[in-house]
């Protein structure tokens, strides 16, 4: 089985930390018998930076679960989102995690899967664009990476938890506008890249499964935060489904 799930947004300030890493736990566990790899699609972290000898502390068991998965030989990729920008070789040389900066386009028995986090799709306004470029630029890092964790890190998980306040009816993010921008971008990419059969994004808070006009399929992940949705493909069909043990 070949498993997809992204913003878990683990160690947000406005969520139960302890919990809904358990919960997080859980799953992997879960799924442990059967997984053959592991996509993440972004904004599995509210937030992280990674300096040349120092990690934020926090995430010990999600980490040790995904190491666990990964010596048994089930192959993970983590494609970094607007939340978990600052991922670098951390995860890739202490858990033989494939950490990916933007999309990719695997073959998985047969199918071709076009996967990104989905914040870099031209839907975006031009402010949160300028923001995204600004956080990947390598000056800007090494600038950021010069001031002390004990400033920089509050500092991000704050950022990362601004304009949150977060209720049942706020899980939904995505308008009926932005829906239809993104359903518009995928039409284009499907027709411009005809050998795509599934295209899987995170980024925007709801579970969708749409079928477009080229018989491609369209799936956006959901959230941890209220819903805990994942997709699961078994080399012929995928679902959407949720995780409510």
């Amino acid at each position: 089985m070949i498993y997809f799930l992204s913003d878990l947004h683990l160690g947000a300030s406005y969520l139960p930390r302890r919990e809904k890493e358990a919960r997080a736990v859980r799953f992997l566990e879960q799924i442990a018998a059967d997984a053959e790899e592991i996509y993440l699609l972004g904004d599995i972290l509210d937030y992280w930076y990674e300096y040349r000898t120092v990690v934020p502390r926090g995430f010990v068991r999600f980490f040790g679960a995904l190491a666990r998965l990964a010596d048994a030989g089930v192959r993970i990729t983590w494609l970094t989102g607007n939340h978990d920008i600052w991922l670098f070789d951390y995860l890739r040389d202490e858990i033989g995690i494939r950490v990916v900066d933007g999309s990719i386009c695997p073959v998985i028995a047969g199918h071709k899967f076009y996967l990104a986090h989905g914040d870099r799709l031209g839907s975006e306004p031009a402010g949160f664009r300028f923001i995204q470029r600004l956080f990947r630029n390598k000056t800007c890092q090494r600038l950021f990476a010069s001031v002390h964790p004990r400033w920089t890190v509050p500092l991000g998980f704050g950022w990362s938890s601004r304009n949150r306040a977060y209720s049942p009816d706020a899980a939904a993010e995505l308008t009926p506008d932005m829906r239809q921008r993104i359903l518009d971008w995928a039409e284009t990419y499907s027709r411009e890249h005809p050998d795509i059969d599934f295209i899987l994004l995170g980024h925007h808070h709801v579970a969708l499964d749409h079928r477009l006009s080229t018989g491609c399929r369209l799936l956006i992940l959901g959230e941890w935060i209220y819903h805990s949705t994942y997709a699961v493909f078994d080399g012929k069909n995928i679902i959407l489904s949720e995780f409510k043990v």
